[in-house]
């Protein structure tokens, strides 16, 4: 399967928050391993052939990671979502997150989950930000912590 190097270009305010938002292509792989260390170079590079890693680039860098997941092999699910520091509350993750929609919706699907530890308030507040509504909790992971769920509807814009 070939990597789609599609990309979106989103204008912020200012010409220093444009950024180029798109699949991560397989150039990248190694990048990708710096930003992701959870995975292997081989899950990787299946992900990346599965158009399941979205990027967002300022100036040819890396600034902005999603990594998609399918619970049940069905429902998508963000498993990470990573900002730089200094790029935070600047928009890169909502640019990040209308990519993802947008892919998703062209796919057919109408709804996109993720979730956040219990204790982590400032990631709830963000997925409350950008409009993700609680649905559940996972009792007993994350060192019994818990995970609270979220959920999406999507519509193709």
């Amino acid at each position: 399967m070939n990597v789609v190097s599609e990309l979106i270009v989103f204008k912020g305010s200012n010409s220093n928050k444009d950024y180029n938002v798109g699949f991560a292509t397989l150039n990248e792989i190694s990048d990708i391993a710096e930003w992701d260390q959870a995975l292997s170079s081989a899950q990787i590079l299946w992900k990346l052939q599965h158009n399941e890693i979205i990027i967002a680039r300022k100036d040819e860098r890396i600034v902005g990671f999603i990594r998609l997941e399918y619970l049940w092999s069905k429902y998508p699910y963000i498993g990470l979502i990573r900002v730089e520091r200094d790029r935070q509350r600047q928009g890169v993750g909502k640019q990040l997150l209308a990519f993802a929609e947008n892919h998703l919706a062209s796919r057919g699907l109408n709804r996109l989950y993720s979730s956040s530890q219990v204790d982590e308030a400032e990631p709830q507040q963000w997925h409350r930000h950008v409009g993700f509504k609680e649905c559940g909790i996972i009792n007993g992971i994350n060192d019994g912590i818990g995970e609270i769920l979220f959920v999406k509807e999507l519509t193709l814009e």
